[in-house]
């Protein structure tokens, strides 16, 4: 997911760069083929997160219950995973909006 991030921010620094460098009698250049990018590969990963979840989910499902590990916050893993993903798709959208 922070991959995704610093792609997309990464048209905003190649905006800056140009303005910089550009007369300015020059034009504006867009680069928001590296925000669509960063956008996606946040999505992505986000997705990739609740499907590892989901996975874990069924492989502890499918173990006998003597091997079901005792833990003391059986909560977590799910409160982890979900928060990233949801961080992960908020940032999506601040992208998409700003």
């Amino acid at each position: 997911m922070a991959l995704g991030f610093v792609v997309a921010r990464f048209g905003l620094f190649l905006t800056l760069v140009y303005a910089s460098s550009a007369s300015p009698a020059g034009g504006h250049r867009s680069h928001w083929p590296s925000s669509v990018v960063g956008i996606v590969l946040l999505v992505l990963g986000a997705g990739a997160i609740l499907g590892a979840l989901q996975n874990h989910r069924l492989y502890v499902r499918s173990l006998p219950t003597e091997d079901l590990p005792n833990l003391s916050m059986p909560w977590l893993t799910p409160f982890l995973a979900g928060s990233l993903a949801a961080v992960g798709l908020l940032l999506a959208v601040y992208l998409v909006v700003t």
